[in-house]
């Protein structure tokens, strides 16, 4: 029988832990944008309702092809 991750994750050292936590933020800001929001089961309404935007900007965003979470947290180089 397949164990758990819980369980998995319990038996791992701290070290293998904050390893596995860092891997999967690198992760996570390399995944384009509507793949991470499907991921969360999110649908475009949602999160612009948790960003407090409207649904329409959501989608503008997801069309950009360089569109990921690492991108969406950087100042825009036009913005400084």
């Amino acid at each position: 029988m397949a164990k758990k991750f819980s369980e998995l994750r319990a038996a791992m050292t701290p070290e293998a832990r904050s390893q596995a936590s860092e891997r999967a933020k690198a992760m996570l800001g390399e995944m384009p944008l509507h793949e991470l929001r499907q991921a969360r089961e999110l649908s475009q309404k949602m999160l612009a309702d948790v960003l407090h935007v409207q649904q329409p900007s959501i989608a503008k965003m997801e069309k950009r092809t360089d569109m990921y979470l690492s991108n969406a947290t950087q100042p825009h180089p036009s913005d400084g």
